[in-house]
């Protein structure tokens, strides 16, 4: 026994362990060490050392035995019995890990299954976003066949059982290894897993039971939509199997840009030219939105850049009361091309101004320019 890991060691574990904390050490390790995924020389040897620790940890009086004793406990035999390791209750847990079962349990082939999920990407309109719209889509979908009912059957015949699974839809099959005999439960080849055999198949679905169809589905898109939102329909996806209950489809919504309009949120933006003459003086000036066009009061002295914010103009809020805002930026617009009366308009506002002219200008940068060259 001198030879012995301490099973604390071996499962990498304190002694105030818990229950859950030896599980999961013990799901872990045998995970890691297994044969069938390790295939190190030492593998096998360590993974009945980890199988051994854990039959004795995870059971309460052999643990407080093992607690006071070690492995000199003279009524334990712990890790002995006589020909290879019985897997026990922890054969669950290891396929569990790698089936995905629940301890190896039957699943009923025959059971009702849910349809899958369909997933339908839509474009709209800008304004269709903000304000919702209602329509048609056509989609494709899986469902379930009108002529055999789901059943995969010729009518006027049923599905038999599968003898050589007796319905279940897997096969055991043993397997003699170096730590015990393995039954490894795969799905039956007779009946592909099924559990049934079709000997008239349905001439409309060929025994699958499902079909494929157009299906055209009415779409509520609600008002506020943004881009990447996604839209719900319970029960329009696939077809379930076997009287199970259809999938659901999911909408994804991409919204097209506008040419005016840009959009923050539940907030509208747009960009209003104005005028030197505008700007400065003050104006009326008439601001388009999404539903109407208002009058917007410009004061003198207005910037480039200035924003302006209607109130209530922008996108009605998805979830909630009220609407956003639109923000309104202008944007002071420099005539190109000026005639000479003009021109002449300007410097004489210019100098009025105590402003320099282009031409006064320069004139500073020559003088800077012979300063600097020494001309």
């Amino acid at each position: 026994m001198a030879d012995k890991k301490d099973y604390y060691d071996v499962l990498e574990l304190q002694k105030n362990a818990s229950a859950d904390d030896v599980k999961k050490a013990y799901r872990k390790l045998a995970r890691q060490y297994h044969p069938d995924v390790n295939k190190a020389a030492d593998a096998e040897t360590k993974f009945k050392e980890v199988k051994e620790a854990y039959d004795v940890l995870s059971d309460d009086q052999q643990r407080a035995r093992y607690d006071q004793f070690g492995h000199q406990d003279p009524n334990a035999g712990f890790g002995g019995g006589g020909g290879g390791a019985d897997f026990g209750g922890g054969f669950g847990d290891i396929f569990d890990m790698f089936f995905g079962g629940n301890g190896g349990g039957r699943r009923d082939p025959n059971a009702p299954q849910r349809g899958n999920d369909l997933q339908y990407t839509m474009t709209i309109e800008f304004k269709e976003a903000v304000f919702g719209k209602e329509t048609d889509i056509t989609i494709p979908r899986t469902e379930t066949c009108d002529t055999c009912h789901g059943n995969g059957a010729k009518p006027g015949t049923k599905p038999e059982t599968c003898t050589t699974c007796r319905g279940s839809g897997q096969q055991d099959v043993a397997q003699n290894t170096p730590f015990g005999r393995i039954v490894n439960r795969r799905p039956c080849t007779t009946c592909s897993g099924r559990g049934t055999i079709i000997k008239e198949r349905c001439g409309t679905c060929s025994g699958s039971g499902q079909v494929k169809k157009q299906r055209k589905i009415h779409v509520k898109i609600p008002a506020g939509v943004d881009e990447g939102a996604q839209l719900r329909v319970t029960g329009e996806g696939e077809g379930g199997v076997r009287g199970g209950p259809s999938g659901d489809l999911y909408i994804v919504l991409r919204v097209k840009s506008h040419e005016f309009f840009e959009r923050e949120g539940d907030d509208i933006f747009c960009e209003i030219p104005l005028t030197f003459t505008q700007a400065a003086l003050g104006d009326e000036i008439e601001i388009p939105t999404l539903t109407e066009k208002i009058k917007l009061k410009v004061p003198a002295g207005t910037q480039t850049g200035t924003y302006f914010r209607l109130k209530g103009k922008g996108v009605p809020k998805l979830r909630g009361y009220g609407q956003g805002d639109q923000q309104v930026k202008v944007t002071i617009v420099t005539p190109t091309q000026l005639s000479e009366d003009q021109r002449e308009l300007l410097r004489d506002f210019a100098s009025k101004s105590g402003e320099s002219t282009h031409e006064h200008s320069k004139s500073i940068f020559e003088r800077m320019k012979r300063a600097i060259l020494g001309d």
